[in-house]
């Protein structure tokens, strides 16, 4: 049984405007409608974005990416973040983790790459993973020349399905990343754990609104995905990974964490018990999403 939840969740519960465009009822609206809503929940809810030294959008091995560098600039040595959105794979974008990119640059005093990959059902599965992997593959080459972060300290990131494509990428570019740092991944598309029967109706993700995302990612089909489909996690990075007590994806994440740790993997696991899904994105209204990231931070 999962603590009882934080009273600025609760509150953002009563919010006509906390919507995020996946809670699976009153029908299903059309896609653009879907990204929007979720674009400006994001906006309302994100906060006031942070100033940073500077922000440059880019194409990265032919996938768009906006570049931020940390206020005060990047110091000697620093690495890099490589943030892969969350959304269910068909939702999110540049704009709508901006003010989250902003704060992860200051506060890790690293480079952030914000990762702009291709939305399902327009590109499904595997199509988000082969950008992911392109991008990271840049970052320890090109990007690493033009910026000058070291490509020693390469960071994959990413929250709920952006997690998942953060940590696929790394799989199919072995070798190159040095840290994941991951919030709520969503990893299982069978969804029959525990937490899943426990949040089947949410609150702020249901069951029935993550099996759409997975329809629409895996193009109807229910095949496994990296990471839990089997593959050698051994070579993965040290990942440090982030759960919240109110969520349906809360076991696939301590799985996930379970699973590194046979594969000789360190993991330093959190769970931030009295927290919903989504929790990263609401900074103007929540405090637990600062403490989300400084915790983040000290992987760095």
């Amino acid at each position: 049984m999962a603590a009882p939840l934080h009273p600025q969740i609760e509150a953002l519960l009563q919010r006509e405007d906390s919507t995020t465009g996946l809670d699976g009822e009153g029908g299903t609206p059309d896609l653009a409608t879907l990204r929007a809503s979720y674009l400006q929940a994001a906006l309302e809810l994100g906060g006031e974005p942070q100033a940073v030294a500077r922000v440059e959008e880019i194409v990265a091995a032919g996938v768009p990416v906006r570049v931020y560098e940390p206020l005060g600039g990047s110091p000697a040595g620093a690495g890099v973040l490589l943030w892969h959105h969350g959304g269910g794979w068909v939702m999110g974008d540049l704009p709508g983790f901006d003010h989250v990119a902003r704060e992860l640059a200051n506060v890790t005093r690293r480079w952030v790459v914000s990762v702009d990959y291709r939305l399902a059902p327009e590109h499904p599965h595997p199509a988000a993973e082969r950008d992911a992997a392109a991008v990271l593959r840049w970052a320890a080459a090109d990007g690493a020349a033009h910026f000058g972060w070291e490509t020693d300290a390469i960071a994959v990131g990413g929250d709920s399905a952006g997690a998942q494509v953060a940590v696929a990428g790394a799989l199919a570019a072995p070798g190159v990343a040095a840290e994941q740092l991951l919030v709520y991944p969503a990893l299982d598309a069978a969804m029959d754990s525990e937490s899943y029967e426990e949040f089947a109706a949410g609150p702020m993700l249901t069951r029935a609104a993550m099996a759409a995302c997975w329809t629409a990612y895996l193009a109807g089909g229910t095949g496994p995905v990296a990471p839990l489909d089997g593959s050698d996690l051994a070579g993965l990075p040290p990942a440090r990974i982030a759960l919240a007590g109110h969520d349906p994806l809360r076991d696939e994440g301590a799985r996930y964490a379970r699973e590194l740790e046979a594969a000789g993997v360190p993991v330093d696991l959190r769970v931030f018990d009295d927290m919903t899904h989504g929790f990263l994105r609401w900074g103007g209204v929540v405090d637990r999403a600062h403490d989300l990231i400084a915790w983040l931070a000290r992987a760095a």
